[in-house]
């Protein structure tokens, strides 16, 4: 799977000095590991009182997950649908991703939607051959995007239109934080943050018996380099991803095209929400919804918001001036330690 770029929208507060100095007054030894995995890095930091390195059995589970749900490798389950193979048979990440997709769809009326698999690949936002869009064209394509055109039936994938093709990058990369999380409490490990791609899942309590902290950016259009922090966030049995259209975008025609489109139009967003960093108690979830309120829009996402409490976000819009704004959920004021200018 690859969906994100190298650099992060979300950043772990865990590493380099702080680490170094805390460790000096702490009788608790975290343990970091880290690698490359679906396209980008991964980040598990942990304390075990065995001292075990887990990284062999981590790459083994990120290894099957992508031969489940990812786009990027010929012979993985979706891919197989999306080509439409005769009797694939759904494994367990499967059909989680696509039962949460659903719920997600649902709950957003039709503004995350994976079936818009066509369309951004059209647009060169994965492994197919980027094409020139015309209005034409993309209200073809539409005729087949529509999570309505799909189900589940058992073990296996129905469709209404063979055309019709899933794409769970959205938000599965979330989903693989919750797989490794999951792990980690089977080895009854209890204190840990897992980041995957810049999806962020922290457990328990860091070294000091604190919270985990990550930091979230501003969402200023660099491809490379890391952006300055727009906020300082504590993270304790919790999720958060950040969705934004600053990092994965090309110009085209003096215009920027950007890798989330809508659903119901086939164009890419056009609204002037920037990021949605969105909190849920599984990583799956805040992915997933991250996704749909940066589709939605500023105004649509507040009264989606509204409607989930169970969903804390900070958002990060421009008003008329151009200039940063925020919106916060009530509960998001117990998330935070600090924000920056």
């Amino acid at each position: 799977m690859q969906k994100t770029t190298p650099m992060k929208k979300i950043r772990l507060l865990v590493c380099g000095f702080l680490c170094f100095v805390t460790s000096l007054y702490s009788q608790q030894q975290l343990i970091k590991i880290e690698g490359y995995a679906q396209g980008t890095t991964y980040h598990v930091t942990y304390i075990d009182a065995k001292n075990r390195d887990l990284k062999p059995e981590i790459e083994k589970i990120l290894k099957d997950f992508d031969l489940s749900v990812s786009t990027y490798i010929p012979n993985s389950i979706i891919s197989r649908i999306n080509s439409n193979q005769k009797d694939v048979i759904v494994d367990k990440y499967f059909i989680a991703c696509f039962n949460k997709a659903k719920e997600v769809w649902k709950n957003t009326n039709g503004a995350f939607d994976p079936t818009i698999y066509p369309l951004s690949n059209a647009y060169g936002f994965g492994p197919g051959k980027k094409q020139h869009l015309q209005k034409a064209k993309i209200d073809s394509i539409l005729k087949f995007v529509g999570f309505q055109l799909i189900k589940l039936k058992g073990d296996h994938v129905v469709k209404k239109d063979p055309r019709v093709s899933l794409d769970f990058n959205a938000f599965a990369q979330g989903y693989s934080v919750d797989v490794v999380s999951e792990f980690l409490n089977s080895k009854n490990i209890n204190s840990y943050i897992v980041e995957i791609g810049g999806e962020v899942y922290a457990n328990g309590k860091d070294q000091l018996g604190k919270s985990w902290l990550v930091g979230i950016e501003k969402p200023i259009d660099n491809k490379e380099t890391e952006n300055p922090l727009k906020a300082i966030i504590k993270l304790d049995n919790l999720a958060i991803s950040t969705s934004g259209n600053y990092r994965r975008y090309f110009m085209e025609d003096g215009q920027k095209i950007v890798h989330h489109i809508d659903p119901k139009t086939g164009m890419p967003t056009k609204n002037n929400l920037l990021s949605a960093s969105i909190f849920a108690k599984e990583c799956i979830s805040s992915d997933a919804n991250a996704t749909g309120v940066l589709v939605l829009g500023l105004e649509k996402a507040k009264d989606f918001l509204q409607k989930h409490p169970e969903l804390q976000a900070y958002l990060i819009y421009t008003d008329t001036d151009g200039k940063y704004k925020t919106y916060e959920t009530p509960g998001f004021k117990d998330l935070l330690v600090e924000t920056m200018e």
